[in-house]
């Protein structure tokens, strides 16, 4: 049997969630994180919009994406190479229809987002002239919404953490998670680690880590998300456009490498698993791009598929499982766990570590009750 190695926690998953964990959390003692894959970020992370929306989501969503804006506008020395953030903006589009989700939102994000204007059908179609002046009826414009570059922030998160003296493990997927002597047996890629406390940050495979710890399930269900890069029109300059979404985020858009990438906001129920795109989703992307604006989808450049996993309430759960000691919950992210890690990789160190909130995120109205894995049970 192979000698134990033993770590104050071990978090299970390198991408987004767990790097950004491991980064605050291995100024609080010694971390080791284990990744299932032969690189950190291969799944979720590596296959993301891109987009910093401080106005998507629910409420607790929303805090952690603005509480963890001064992070992303002016990251610690030597965390990054290139700017984390660059201008884009994001414009919500509806229909007539449609004109009571707008004012919702619109009620819902304006009194806190200076950032935030509401625009008739003719400003749309200003700001993206391909959208049929038919087909839109108002929208919401987001100046505060930006491009990430998600690749230098979980780069960021993992580098930072490996100088303050994390380990990092790839190929390792967990086989078995035990007690003994009150610490945890983590055996994982032939090898065998105790820690005190396990942070599950396994993406979409939470709840079968949670299986292995002996834990009750959440319900967290991942659901497939396909993109598409595709050619802009050639008679106009596009680089500069917002991203487009549906109100009802029945599809969006937004100029990507040198193109357009779009997705038709697909949320189909699957199992864990290297997901890959299917040809009805990218056939249907195509179909309500097409119908709500002038584009003309001739060519698919590329197509992936990604999965974001949700609990119920589509709202993070974080922190310590009610019944299992020393097992901490860092899942359920949605769609929104990049643009939400830095505030989720402080709130998740703090909890584990046996601290409290940031009194700057409570301030923003990030709940720790709201969070909680206690609410499941």
């Amino acid at each position: 049997m192979p000698q134990s190695q033993k770590f104050d926690f071990v978090i299970v998953g390198a991408g987004m969630a767990g790097a950004s964990c491991a980064y605050f959390l291995s100024a609080m003692g010694s971390v080791l994180i284990l990744e299932m894959e032969d690189q950190p970020g291969y799944h979720t992370t590596g296959r993301s919009a891109a987009l910093f929306a401080p106005s998507y989501g629910n409420a607790q969503i929303r805090a952690l994406s603005v509480g963890g804006q001064p992070f992303l506008d002016n990251p610690p020395d030597n965390f990054s190479e290139t700017p984390l953030l660059t201008p884009r903006g994001a414009l919500f589009i509806g229909r007539e229809n449609q004109i009571g989700a707008l004012d919702k939102l619109y009620d819902d994000i304006s009194p806190r987002q200076v950032t935030v204007s509401r625009l008739c059908a003719a400003e749309v179609c200003e700001l993206v002239p391909v959208i049929r002046p038919d087909y839109v009826a108002g929208g919401i414009l987001d100046n505060g919404s930006q491009d990430m570059d998600v690749n230098a922030l979980h780069q960021g998160f993992l580098r930072g953490a490996r100088a303050k003296g994390a380990k990092l493990v790839s190929d390792a997927a967990v086989t078995s998670l035990t007690k003994a002597e009150g610490d945890w047996k983590v055996r994982a890629g032939g090898e065998v680690y105790t820690a005190a406390v396990v942070v599950n940050a396994a993406g979409a495979w939470c709840d079968k880590l949670a299986d292995l710890a002996g834990a009750k399930r959440i319900g967290l269900q991942p659901k497939r998300r396909t993109g598409i890069i595709f050619d802009g029109p050639e008679d106009m300059r596009f680089s500069h456009w917002p991203a487009f979404i549906d109100i009802d985020e029945e599809f969006y858009a937004r100029p990507e490498s040198g193109g357009l990438m779009g997705s038709p906001a697909d949320e189909t129920p699957m199992e864990p698993c290297d997901v890959q795109p299917e040809e009805l989703d990218i056939a249907i992307a195509i179909d309500r791009l097409q119908q709500a604006t002038t584009l003309e989808i001739k060519r698919v450049i590329r197509s992936w598929a990604g999965l974001r996993s949700f609990v119920a309430d589509k709202t993070p759960v974080v922190g310590f499982d009610p019944q299992v000691q020393g097992f901490f919950w860092l899942a359920g992210q949605g769609g929104y766990g990049i643009q939400t890690a830095p505030s989720m990789g402080r709130v998740s160190a703090a909890l584990a570590s046996g601290g409290d909130l940031p009194e700057d995120l409570k301030t923003r109205g990030v709940s720790t009750t709201e969070l909680s894995p206690k609410r499941f049970v």
